[in-house]
């Protein structure tokens, strides 16, 4: 399809999607006020309405049951063979802002350890010392540090620790986790120093007052673009609205000269001068797909024209496996401080391998409590690094056509003995010293008989085992297309002048929650980007 009309349709950069790492692309890319972008949304502008913007819907499930059509991607992922063939929500925020204006909340940014990993396999370019100083340039943090230099104040991205006092329900279990554990306390988990241990106050995606704070609010905002989409103040930023993608334009040479996509039922047509790239999330892998990038024998299968064979696209999927436990609580403790609704959850931790002890640190599981429908407590936790992958796939050449995604749960018999092993001497110890600190307090589900018995505790286990929409790796950076889709700059192996940014070219998962190194991803492609530009003299 060509645009008569294409010097009006011609930019610098088009960027597919405004989620968490898009909108820092959009923004840090037009700060020039020179350079031109085109950003497609598939959604709609939906920031001012109050199931997004009001902080208690946020805990999980509660906006994606109940809002599922307004803000998230239809879709539904294979049964789960490892979990009693249970499928689960294969979705994404759909919405300015993209996930992070759906997700819950929960800022946890990687760990050093965690990204050594990336700098060994990647280079410099993403070394724990880049993460850090880039997470100190976004975060506006409004909260206590033993190691205020780790963090950032005068950012974009607001994030607010609370409760500041903690409730009395929160204090019993945090005394009972540091009885249970032998680990102490700590004030800041995203500080690098203290990675490990439990807390009373959980940082959150929100502003001082409260409010969800998204990528839009914190990179779109009025001194930004308009309500309609249109950059202000000589910044030349487009968005598009209610406009998903059906294919990227390439020419003979293999290079990303544009894209097709539907807008509100018509088709159009847009350019770039330099870069297409792809911040979609879960749907990149598919986007890739659809494009003719991907395990040959697949798209021959769904007769798409092979553009580049890679094995790797929508390979080497990882997520996150939510487990709940239940316990009864003293009624006369508060979940959360009266004059603080928006806190959300009720304490949480950051624990090593209980196999290893206290002396690691090392984050093996991640632990969350918040009330549940019965109005009594759960306590959940997912292990940070599991080693269960999956994969997406097409079924056809129809972008319409819902992917089939596998997460893997409980593919890797390790993952299982592991959470086993949370539940037997975590959540066991944990439990004990709770009823010793107020008796009220006991666990309820799993019962210690259950906790005790493998058969038993595995059942449990697979009957209650949750996703968390925490998907990574589906197009994962690597030092050659024989291990990753994109090289260490974001660059799509076999093609020229595509890129990819968001959590799908993560290279190993991240031991915590995903909207983090997403923002990291983001501002780091945009960061070696404007490093290429201004190294050629303008040119990208």
């Amino acid at each position: 399809m060509e645009n008569k009309n294409k010097t009006q349709n011609t930019y610098d950069y088009i960027v597919i999607g405004t989620g968490t790492a898009g909108s820092v692309l959009a923004k840090k890319l037009t700060d020039d006020l020179k350079t031109s972008l085109l950003s497609i949304e598939a959604g709609d502008n939906n920031s001012k309405e109050r199931p997004i913007r009001d902080s208690r819907f946020a805990p999980p499930f509660i906006l994606r049951d109940n809002f599922s059509p307004e803000y998230y991607w239809p879709g539904k992922g294979t049964p789960q063979k490892s979990v009693q063939n249970r499928s689960f929500e294969w979705t994404g925020g759909r919405t300015l802002g993209g996930s992070s204006s759906v997700n819950n909340e929960q800022y946890v940014r990687p760990t050093d350890l965690n990204i050594k990993q990336w700098e060994d396999s990647l280079g410099p370019l993403w070394s724990p010392k880049r993460k850090n100083y880039l997470f100190t340039k976004l975060e506006k943090y409004n909260g206590g540090s033993h190691n205020p230099e780790a963090r950032g104040y005068q950012g974009r991205l607001d994030i607010r620790q609370t409760p500041v006092k903690p409730t009395t329900m929160v204090e019993k279990i945090i005394k009972a986790m540091e009885r249970a554990t032998g680990i102490k306390r700590i004030l800041d988990y995203n500080d690098p120093n203290t990675p490990i241990g439990p807390f009373t106050r959980w940082q959150l995606y929100q502003m001082p007052n409260g409010i969800r704070e998204s990528a839009d609010t914190a990179f779109l905002t009025r001194d930004v673009v308009n309500e309609d989409g249109l950059g202000v103040k000589g910044r030349k930023l487009t968005i598009s609205y209610k406009s998903t993608v059906m294919r990227i334009i390439f020419d003979e040479n293999k290079r990303a000269r544009g894209v097709e996509y539907v807008k509100e039922g018509r088709a159009k047509v847009a350019y770039a001068r330099k870069k297409v790239i792809l911040s979609a999330g879960i749907k990149s892998p598919e986007l890739l797909m659809l494009f003719g990038i991907g395990p040959e024998k697949l798209l021959k299968k769904a007769k798409i024209p092979l553009l580049v064979a890679n094995n790797n696209v929508g390979k080497h999927l990882t997520t996150h496996a939510a487990n709940m436990a239940s316990f009864q609580v003293n009624k006369k403790d508060r979940f959360r401080p009266a004059k603080d609704p928006n806190a959300l959850y009720v304490s949480g931790a950051f624990l090593p391998d209980p196999r290893k002890g206290p002396e690691s640190k090392k984050r093996f599981v991640q632990i969350f409590g918040q009330p549940n429908d019965e109005g009594n407590l759960s306590i959940g936790f997912y292990l940070t690094e599991p080693k269960s992958k999956g994969r997406v796939s097409i079924q056809n050449n129809d972008p319409l056509k819902l992917v089939l995604a596998n997460e893997g749960f409980l593919s890797h018999p390790e993952d299982l003995e592991s959470i086993k092993q949370v539940f037997k001497v975590y959540l066991r110890k944990i439990a004990k010293e709770l009823s010793k600190i107020d008796h009220e307090y006991k666990l309820l589900s799993p019962s210690f008989d259950v906790i005790q018995d493998d058969k038993k505790l595995e059942a449990f286990i697979k009957e209650n085992l949750q996703a968390t929409h925490h998907i990574q790796g589906t197009a994962r950076m690597a030092a050659s297309p024989k291990d990753g889709v994109v090289n260490g700059k974001g660059e799509v192996y076999g093609v020229h002048d595509l890129i990819i940014a968001d959590d799908s070219i993560a290279p190993f998962v991240s031991d915590g929650n995903t909207s983090a190194p997403a923002y990291f991803i983001g501002a780091n492609i945009a960061e070696i980007l404007l490093d290429q530009t201004k190294n050629k003299g303008g040119k990208a």
